[in-house]
């Protein structure tokens, strides 16, 4: 889960990173108060989860309050690469005299972490390392040691920053450190971290990237969920424990084990390239569905209700290859869950199923004679199938 910059810098602050930061506002007569008990200068920056938003006009300074809530006026609703403005975050001014950047995440291809810093922040971090990579530091970071004074050194070391600021860097990146760590992220970035006339060394930009799999143990992550531009289906698949992801398609999608899945979309999405034409692209999956070794009915059930839910789905295809959890498992859970779901399942449902005691699997789907149940042999033929049903009921409508 991102996290907005608002919410990044208040985790910043509970770890004793130090942060410039003002307040929330969703309204520009709020902006308004904010400037205005803040005093002096101020920045109103939209809060949306992508970058460019200085390019786009999402950031803008405001020297009196009034300024401020017209700021506000022309940021709140704005479409920022596909993201809609909320909420403006008001911050006091800063007296900028250098900007680095600083950040850890984790390197999954190496399977540690990594600490990356520059001298030279303020800008496109991708822009420059490509163009300068000489003056972008990555430092390995041990898992088990982590960030501690020396290592910090180290790392400022590495950017080649001033002595005059290496301290108080290096104190930053303990703490910043510490709210990696502590927060279960998977990224924390400063850009800028900026050195100001006071001398002090300040972020004034957070990113933050936590781990959904740490949630629970990090409960207080459920209200940071920005529920505003959460989809509703993945919500509610959230709420129920399942791996979904919406798409946008037609052929909703339901399989055991995510490399399982990761190819049915891509065979699904073959086959309905023959349905392309020019006003549109053809048949596409309408979703990511693992419901992992388990397929119950209930489980089975869930996935289901969800996938019908979207009223861009046509079809399904449940593909399953049956290993702890046997193919008559499955068969069973699926005539369960169209049990359960009664008259809500009224879309087709095209089923593969192979692997362990797919025989006696196929027979209970034959036996049951469900009219919206269409048993396919292969991964291949099933996927064509669906994407039939899909272009066909689209056809209708």
């Amino acid at each position: 889960m991102d996290l907005f910059e608002y919410q990044a810098k208040r985790l910043f602050q509970k770890y004793g990173v130090p942060v410039s930061l003002g307040d929330v506002a969703t309204t520009p007569e709020q902006a308004k108060a904010i400037a205005e008990r803040l005093g002096g200068v101020t920045v109103v920056k939209a809060q949306v989860k992508i970058g460019g938003r200085g390019k786009a006009g999402g950031v803008k300074v405001a020297k009196r309050p009034e300024d401020a809530a017209e700021a506000a006026t022309q940021i709140l609703g704005m479409d920022i690469k596909g993201h809609t403005v909320h909420r403006v975050l008001v911050d006091p001014g800063a007296a900028i005299e250098e900007e680095y950047y600083v950040s850890y995440l984790l390197d999954r291809a190496n399977r540690t972490f990594l600490a990356m810093a520059s001298y030279e922040g303020g800008m496109e971090i991708e822009q420059l390392a490509v163009e300068r990579p000489d003056a972008l530091a990555k430092v390995p970071v041990d898992a088990i040691v982590g960030v501690d004074e020396a290592k910090a050194r180290e790392i400022v070391q590495a950017a080649r920053f001033p002595a005059e600021v290496a301290d108080k860097v290096a104190a930053v990146l303990v703490k910043l450190w510490e709210a990696f760590v502590g927060s279960d992220a998977t990224l924390v970035e400063v850009n800028p971290l900026a050195k100001v006339a006071s001398g002090e060394v300040i972020a004034l930009d957070g990113k933050v990237t936590l781990d959904d799999n740490a949630n629970f143990r990090q409960p207080g992550n459920a209200e940071l969920v920005d529920v505003e531009a959460a989809d509703p289906l993945e919500q509610k698949a959230k709420e129920k424990h399942l791996n979904y992801v919406k798409l946008d398609g037609e052929v909703g999608i339901i399989g055991n084990g995510a490399g399982l899945v990761m190819s049915t979309l891509d065979v699904v999405a073959y086959a309905g390239e023959k349905y392309a034409n020019g006003s549109g692209p053809g048949v596409r999956p309408a979703n990511f569905l693992d419901i992992g070794g388990g397929a119950s009915a209930e489980v089975m059930a869930d996935g289901l209700d969800i996938i019908l839910n979207d009223p861009s789905v046509r079809s399904v295809f449940v593909n399953v290859f049956g290993g702890i959890t046997s193919c008559d498992a499955v068969a069973d859970g699926i005539v369960g869950a169209l049990q359960l779901l009664g008259d809500e399942a009224s879309k087709p449902l095209v089923v593969r199923l192979d692997g362990n005691n797919v025989v006696e699997g196929r027979r209970i789907l034959t036996e049951a004679g469900h009219p919206l149940v269409t048993l396919v042999d292969t991964m291949d033929a099933a996927a064509a199938k669906a994407a039939e049903l899909a272009a066909t009921a689209a056809a209708a409508d």
